[in-house]
């Protein structure tokens, strides 16, 4: 009886060592992105959301810690704002430093850094043509991170600053492959 727990024992805290795949890594995912538009040139309030997508490289030189690169495309939330037809569109590039920590099974992580972002606001019908911005904000993301060997699946929030888009979020599941 002692045998099984004790070797249970052991897979669980070896578990967290196989988690923890360090090296070079690249990854894509897809996911949901949340566009919040307070208000542009008197235009009434946006909220909406659409798929987007994102790559990943990144690099773990240590278990609790790495930095990686994303680019995103958050696609194209469009709606009505106060009866008027509105179509945003973003993509961005952002650099994190991400911490790591592991569990049995998972690793959580945060990450923060910056990001360089392209955005736009068309709304035809209410005279505004198209309100193109660029710039360099803030970025924070927090997830969920399984692994198998070198394969990893994440569950991911990000949040982002994006000039006149008062909220920018991005809700994604990707894999990644680590290269040892």
């Amino acid at each position: 009886m002692t045998r099984p727990l004790l070797f249970a024992a052991l897979a669980l805290l070896a578990a967290p060592a196989m988690a923890a795949d360090n090296g070079i890594y690249l990854g894509a995912g897809i996911g949901l992105s949340n566009v919040t538009v307070d208000e542009v040139d008197s235009l009434p309030a946006f909220d909406e959301d659409d798929t987007g997508f994102k790559v990943i490289a990144g690099i773990r030189p240590l278990d609790w810690l790495g930095a990686e690169l994303n680019y995103i495309d958050f696609g194209t939330p469009t709606g009505n704002a106060g009866g008027t037809r509105v179509e945003t569109e973003a993509t961005a590039l952002a650099g994190f430093a991400v911490a790591f920590l592991e569990l049995p099974l998972v690793d959580l992580y945060g990450k923060l850094g910056v990001v360089r972002w392209d955005a736009s606001v068309n709304a035809t019908d209410f005279g505004l043509s198209a309100d193109d911005d660029s710039g360099t904000d803030l970025a924070w993301g927090l997830g969920l991170q399984a692994r198998l060997l070198s394969l990893g699946l994440r569950l991911e929030y990000e949040r982002f600053e994006l000039g006149s888009f008062d909220e920018t979020s991005f809700l994604s599941l990707s894999v990644t492959y680590t290269f040892l």
